[in-house]
Order: C-alpha cells, then structure tokens, then sequence
C-alpha cells in the first residue's frame, strides 16, 4: 500500500452508524454475488451465508448485552430477525430456500441506518 493511500485509511473516521451501514452493504453484495453462481460453487454460497449468519449473531450478541442501550423492543426484533436469518441461511444451504429474503432484510437495515437523506448519517 503506498503511503498517500495509508494515510488516507488512517484518517478516514467512520461514526459507528457509518461502520455498520458499509458492513451491511458489503455482506448483502456478497450475498447477490453468491445468489447469482451456480449451485455448484458451494464455497461461494456457504462463504457468504456464514459471513451474514456472522454479522447478524454479532448483533443479537450485543443486544442481550444488559448494558446495551437499545430498547427493549428494538433488541428483540433483532434477536428475532438473527434467528430468522440462521434458519433460512440452513435452508438456503440445502437448497430448500433463495438469497432473497436474506438481502431485503440487510437493504431494509441499511434503509434505515441511512436515515431520511438515504445515505449514512455524516460525522458532525
């Protein structure tokens, strides 16, 4: 990496609803990227599902943090949606089940961290 380039990495400061709505983004594009490859290329399928089963088992982690200072309703909905996200992962893995449901949750959760302006709220 060169030095203008790390400098650029070093400084670039995300707020946490920023970090969250480009994590989001990239675990639903490749989740559409393995929703489109053969059913054959299992590696890419099961890569993406697990890295989404991740991001959604970090959050319903965080939520039953009794620190936490969310909601009570907010932090269900989410553990809830976590569960929901496991179980069709295992079916889409089986091939029971498609991609779809598990990108309209992550682009209805990047809607929303993105606020009225639809795009991520800008760092004061």
């Amino acid at each position: 990496m060169s030095l203008q380039a790390y400098k650029q990495a070093a400084t670039r400061a995300e707020n946490p609803r920023e970090l969250e709505y480009r994590l989001f983004g990239d675990v639903t594009r490749a989740l559409m990227r393995a929703s489109q490859v053969d059913r054959s290329d299992i590696a890419a399928r099961i890569d993406a599902l697990d890295w989404n089963r991740r991001l959604w088992s970090t959050l319903a982690t965080a939520c039953a943090d009794p620190d936490n200072q969310l909601m009570g309703p907010m932090k269900a909905q989410i553990i809830s949606i976590s569960l929901f996200v496991h179980r069709h992962s295992s079916a889409v893995m089986r091939g029971e089940e498609d991609f779809e449901p598990l990108i309209d949750i992550n682009r209805s959760i990047m809607q929303g961290l993105a606020g009225p302006a639809g795009a991520p709220a800008q760092a004061a």
